[in-house]
């Protein structure tokens, strides 16, 4: 067989290049902040957009001066949330201005003073029937800021004189703007003229439409940390089954990814570590709790037999966390690393908070998550999904994968990854090391 050429080569690194940058960031303007890979964006649009629709159903636009990929969602429960430049979540009030200031700027005049536009927000906000305060609270006034530096950050808004965080200044600043129309009108992604409210827009934007299993399995494995069995439906799950190493193989050309294929799901693991916006270890507080946090409720909770069943083993993808459990341990490495380490004095000072921050991030990483209905069983499946497996094919059975009482958390099997051990080297003695054990069985 013919080995690539050096021109192959460095065109497939191009194509993935550019296909890493837009699933990481779905919008890429030519003056934004990654202009510099803006040209490759344009350069390869044509392959781009027809691998995205044919791998995941995406459908991506390309004009002179920006890009978009107009991903879907995963249904409930599976959203990625936005943050605040300081890492603050986005509060619902803050999306609520989010949604406001862009159904103003999609018929917007090309350039805008600050209080107009806050004023059409709010005359948008009645017109929905929602209640926005106008009583000049600093924290209402921040919360409208944030929206409003979001659509600077996407390139809808520019601020040609002035700032929008003068929204928020004590005496009301004034700002001048300019408006991109078409980038306004490019930012939403789900069908809102088919949607009847806030949950049937989730549900539906998740539809993968005619690529029914195949695209969604697909979505899930380059929009999670990790895909357990039993969030997938039976189809979906037998596709994944028997095509597991075909599509490993596909996601490496594509976009340089390893899958990491177990017993209770599967993991696609980037090498270079860019196309994730969570950190495990990471650094601060919450993160140092919750690495520690999530070793200690593996030694504590690792189920025996756990494996493979086609080999003995029994499948477990979740085991209850029992109530309290989580509270006590964090409580012991507060004592015992809390002042040592020098975290956060908020969080010495208020243990819910820490423990509601931790379990927040160990959930986004699918290392813990709270018991309740899963899509196995049918929840967040729309009605006129096909759930079933075709030609009454065997599919493995996830019934009793993870057991917990609703409103319980469940630590999952990809937890396993992170309970390190300490081993004594006996050649020189030089140091104990950490080193990982417990993988999830295979």
């Amino acid at each position: 067989m013919a080995l690539p050429s050096s021109h192959d080569v460095a065109l497939a690194a191009e194509r993935r290049s550019a296909a890493r940058l837009l699933l990481r960031h779905p919008l890429v303007t030519a003056d934004g902040p990654h202009a510099d890979a803006f040209p490759l964006v344009r350069r390869h649009a044509d392959w781009l957009a027809q691998r995205f629709q044919q791998v995941l159903g995406y459908r991506l636009l390309v004009e002179a001066t920006y890009a978009r990929l107009f991903k879907a969602g995963l249904g409930p429960g599976s959203g990625h949330r936005m943050e605040r430049s300081t890492g603050t979540p986005f509060t619902p009030r803050t999306y609520a201005y989010l949604a406001l200031a862009l159904s103003v700027l999609v018929t917007a005049p090309e350039q805008v003073l600050l209080s107009q536009l806050v004023a059409d927000v709010r005359a948008a906000a009645v017109d929905a029937g929602l209640s926005i305060e106008d009583s000049g609270r600093p924290v209402e006034k921040r919360t409208l800021a944030a929206a409003l530096r979001r659509l600077v950050d996407w390139g809808a808004l520019t601020e040609t004189d002035g700032s929008v965080g003068s929204v928020a200044a004590e005496a009301g600043g004034e700002a001048l703007l300019t408006v991109n129309r078409e980038i306004a009108r490019s930012i939403v992604a789900g069908p809102l003229t088919q949607s009847t409210d806030g949950a049937d827009l989730v549900l539906r934007s998740a539809d993968p439409g005619f690529g029914g299993p195949r695209t969604y399995v697909r979505r899930r494995l380059v929009e999670t940390p990790v895909v357990y069995l039993d969030e997938l439906t039976e189809a979906e799950r037998d596709w994944l089954r028997t095509r597991q190493r075909r599509e490993a193989e596909a996601f490496s050309e594509l976009l340089g990814l390893e899958a990491e294929i177990r017993a209770e799901g599967v993991a696609m693991i980037d090498p270079d570590d860019e196309l994730t916006d969570l950190r495990l270890p990471g650094t601060g507080t919450v993160a140092q709790a919750a690495l520690l946090l999530v070793d200690r409720l593996v030694r504590r909770l690792r189920p025996d037999e756990a494996g493979h069943p086609a080999v003995g083993g029994r499948l477990t993808i979740g085991v209850p966390i029992p109530p309290g459990l989580v509270a006590e341990l964090l409580d012991e490495l507060v004592e015992e690393y809390g002042r040592r380490a020098n975290w956060q004095r908020g969080y010495l000072d208020s243990p819910a908070l820490l423990r509601a921050d931790a379990l927040e991030l160990l959930s986004r990483m699918r290392l813990v998550a709270p018991a309740g209905p899963l899509r196995a069983d049918g929840h967040g499946v729309p009605p006129w999904y096909e759930r079933a497996a075709g030609d009454g094919r065997a599919v493995t059975d996830v019934s009793a994968a993870r057991t917990a009482v609703v409103g319980e958390w469940v630590l999952l099997a990809a937890a396993a990854r992170y309970a390190t051990t300490v081993s004594l080297k006996h050649a020189d003695q030089r140091a104990a090391q950490p080193d990982r054990q417990g993988e999830p069985s295979s």
